[in-house]
C-alpha cells in the first residue's frame, strides 16, 4: 500500500545498509513527479498558446513517466532500467530546448541541472558518456542541416563551457561526499565494534557477579540442609530416638530448602535466556526477581532492604533487560554500603505510577556521589570503585534503557545517600 511516507521510495523497505539505494529511489521518484508536473504545465500552456508542435512529444514523455512510476513499484530491480530511461528522457528534453526554443526564452538554463540529475541517475563512468554526448549534440546543433536553430555557434559553445564547469563541480562534490561517507562508515564500524566489545565485557562482568550471587544465594540454604542432616545423623549415632514428627519436620525442611534452590535455578535460567521477545508482567514481580538475586549479599552484609508492593501494575516489556538494570543498581548500592560499613545500612525500593509509565526509585543511605562524578558515572569504563569496578554496569544499564525502553536512568546525590530513578514505559511502542 502506497502512503505519503513511502511514496518516494516506491513502497519498498530498505535496511540500514541500503541508504544509497533508498536515496536513489527517492531521487528518481522526485524526478518523475517534477517531470510529470512540468509536462502537464507545458501541455496546458502549449494548448492555450496554440503551439501544437511540442504537445505530441510531451504526451509521449508523460506516458513514459506513468509507466516508469508503476514499474518502480512492481519490481525493485527495475531501478537501473528506469534510471536509464529517465536519463534519456531528460537528455532529449534538454536538447529539444536548444533545438526548437529561442535564446530570449532562457529555456536553455534547465540544461545546467543535467549534471545533478546524472549524479543520482547514473554511476561515474556512465555519467561521463552522457555528458560527452550532450556536449557533442550541443556543439553540432548550429552546424547540422536538418533543424534550423536560433542559437549561434558562440552561444552553444558558451552554454557548453558552463555545462562543463558545473559538471566538474558536481564531480568533485560527489568525490568529496564519497570520501566523507567512507570516513563516516569507517567511524560507525569502529563504534559498532567498540560497542560489541563493551557489551561482551559487560556480559562477562555480569556473569561473574551472577556466579557470586548464586554462591551467596545457596550458601545459607545449603548450610540449613547440612545442619538438618547432621542433626539426624548425630541423634542416630548417640542412639537417641527420633520420633516420626521430628523426622517429618526435618525432611520437610530439607524438601522446602531444595525446592527453594530449584526455584533460584529457574530464576537464573530465565535471566540468562537469550529471549528478546516482550512479555506482559507485573512490574513488582520483575523487581522482586532482581531483589531475590541479591538477597544473599544483602543478608550477609546486614543490610535492610525495604520494598512495599502496593502497585498491581502490568507492563509490556523486556523483563530480563529490566532485571539486569535493577540488579546493576542494587549491586552498586550494596557495594557502597559494604565499603563504608554503616551501622544501619538501608536500601529502599519504591514504585510510583505515572500516566504512561512507572518510576522505579532505588535509594541507599551511603555516602552519596561526588558532584564531579555525577556527569561521568554512565560513561564506559568509568568507575569509582578502583580495581574492584569494571565501569560497565551503569553504562550498559543506561544503554539498555535508551535503546530498549526509549527512556533513561537519572541519578542524584542526596544528603543521606544516592537515589536512582528509572522510568519504565507501561507499553513499548
Amino acid at each position: 500500500m502506497i502512503t505519503k511516507e513511502n511514496f518516494f521510495t516506491s513502497a519498498w523497505n530498505f535496511n540500514e545498509y541500503e541508504s544509497d539505494l533508498k536515496s536513489r529511489f527517492q531521487m528518481i521518484n522526485i524526478a518523475i513527479a517534477l517531470s510529470t508536473f512540468g509536462l502537464l504545465t507545458g501541455i496546458t500552456a502549449n494548448i492555450f498558446k496554440d503551439i501544437s508542435g511540442l504537445v505530441p512529444l510531451e504526451l509521449s514523455l508523460l506516458s513514459i513517466n506513468v509507466l516508469l512510476f508503476f514499474l518502480l513499484r512492481y519490481k525493485k530491480e527495475s531501478l537501473k532500467f528506469v534510471s536509464l530511461v529517465e536519463t534519456g528522457q531528460f537528455t532529449l528534453l534538454f536538447l529539444v530546448l536548444i533545438y526548437v526554443s529561442e535564446p530570449s526564452q532562457l529555456k536553455h538554463i534547465w540544461i545546467f541541472t543535467y549534471p545533478i540529475l546524472l549524479l543520482y541517475f547514473q554511476n561515474e563512468n556512465n555519467s561521463v558518456y552522457w555528458v560527452v554526448f550532450m556536449l557533442f549534440m550541443l556543439l553540432v546543433a548550429p552546424m547540422q542541416p536538418f533543424i534550423d536553430i536560433l542559437y549561434t555557434q558562440f552561444q552553444v559553445v558558451y552554454i557548453s563551457i558552463v555545462l562543463i564547469i558545473i559538471s566538474l563541480i558536481v564531480y568533485f562534490y560527489q568525490n568529496k561526499m564519497d570520501e566523507s561517507k567512507a570516513i563516516i562508515n569507517r567511524q560507525v564500524s569502529e563504534l559498532v565494534n567498540k560497542d560489541r566489545l563493551i557489551t561482551l565485557q559487560s556480559k562477562q562482568a555480569v556473569m561473574g557477579e551472577m556466579i557470586s550471587m548464586i554462591a551467596h544465594q545457596w550458601r545459607q540454604p545449603l548450610s540449613t540442609v547440612t545442619l538438618s542432616i547432621s542433626d539426624l545423623q548425630l541423634k542416630k549415632m548417640l542412639g537417641k530416638e527420633i520420633d516420626d514428627k521430628y523426622m517429618n519436620k526435618s525432611l520437610q525442611d530439607i524438601s522446602d530448602t531444595i525446592i527453594y534452590l530449584s526455584d533460584t535455578i529457574d530464576d537464573f535460567q530465565t535471566y540468562f535466556a537469550p529471549n528478546k521477545s516482550m512479555s506482559e508482567e507485573n512490574i513488582c514481580e520483575i523487581i522482586n526477581r532482581a531483589i531475590n538475586f541479591t538477597q544473599g549479599r544483602i543478608n550477609n552484609a546486614g543490610i535492610t532492604l525495604k520494598f512495599t508492593e502496593k502497585i498491581d501494575g502490568l507492563i509490556q516489556t523486556y523483563s530480563n533487560e529490566l532485571v539486569q538494570v535493577v540488579l546493576n543498581i542494587l549491586n552498586n548500592a550494596i557495594d557502597e554500603l559494604v565499603e563504608h560499613k554503616k551501622e544501619k545500612s538501608i536500601i529502599i525500593v519504591k514504585v510510583l505510577e505515572r500516566k504512561n509509565s512507572f518510576e522505579v526509585l532505588i535509594e541507599d543511605n551511603g555516602e552519596g556521589i561526588l558532584e564531579n562524578n555525577l556527569e561521568s558515572i554512565f560513561e564506559p569504563y568509568y568507575s569509582t570503585k578502583g580495581k574492584n569496578g569494571t565501569g560497565l554496569g551503569l553504562y550498559m544499564s543506561q544503554m539498555i534503557m535508551q535503546k530498549q525502553f526509549n527512556s533513561k536512568i537519572e541519578v542524584q546525590s542526596l544528603k543521606y545517600g544516592t537515589q536512582f530513578r528509572i522510568e519504565v514505559p507501561k507499553k513499548l511502542v
